[in-house]
C-alpha cells in the first residue's frame, strides 16, 4: 500500500539517503561523477534535515519511505523528488508530484515552479510544466549545476481526490 505523509526531523536522513541514493542512479550521463560526489556530500545535519520544516513528504510503501517532495511556499516552488532507485518507473514520482500540486492549489497558488535536474526535464514536461531554456542551479553548498527552470499554471480546486 502506497502513502503519502508529511516528514518529521526524526525522517531527515532517511529524506537525505533517498536522495543521495536517487541521484547517483538517475543523473548517471546528465552530469559528471564530480559534481554528483558535491552534490550528495555532507550529512542530513549539514541544513538538510532543515527542509523538514517545508511542506516536506515522503511517500511510503507500506511504511517504509521509498520517495519524497517538497512544497517550498515562499517560493511558490515544488522540489526534492526523489525516488529510491529500485521504486523507479512505477509511478511514485507522478504520484508524489500531483500530491504537491494538490496541496499547492488547496493553498491557492496559482502556479508552481521548479529547477528539473537535465535528466527529468521531460518527465516534467509530459506533467504539463512548461520550460526549455537551461540556467544555473546555485545549490546552498555553493555546487553550481545545469537545470532547466519549470513552471506550470494550477487550475482551481474542483473536488477532485489527491493523487
Amino acid at each position: 500500500m502506497f502513502e503519502i505523509r508529511r516528514a518529521t526531523h526524526s525522517d531527515a536522513q532517511t529524506a537525505f539517503d533517498i536522495r543521495l541514493q536517487a541521484i547517483r542512479h538517475q543523473c548517471i550521463g546528465a552530469y559528471t561523477m564530480e559534481q554528483m560526489l558535491v552534490w550528495t556530500a555532507g550529512a542530513a545535519r549539514d541544513g538538510y534535515s532543515d527542509l523538514m520544516d517545508k511542506h516536506f513528504y515522503l511517500g511510503c510503501i507500506q511504511g517504509e519511505p521509498v520517495a519524497t517532495g517538497m512544497l517550498d511556499l515562499e517560493n511558490c516552488e515544488i522540489g526534492a523528488i526523489f525516488v529510491l532507485p529500485s521504486f523507479m518507473q512505477q509511478g511514485i514520482g507522478l504520484r508524489i508530484l500531483n500530491h504537491l500540486e494538490y496541496l499547492s492549489r488547496e493553498l491557492g497558488l496559482k502556479e508552481v515552479k521548479l529547477d528539473a535536474t537535465l535528466n527529468a526535464a521531460d518527465f516534467y514536461r509530459r506533467c504539463g510544466f512548461v520550460g526549455d531554456e537551461r540556467a544555473i542551479y546555485h545549490s546552498p553548498s555553493g555546487l553550481q549545476l545545469a537545470c532547466v527552470p519549470m513552471v506550470k499554471g494550477l487550475l482551481p480546486l474542483t473536488g477532485e481526490a489527491r493523487g
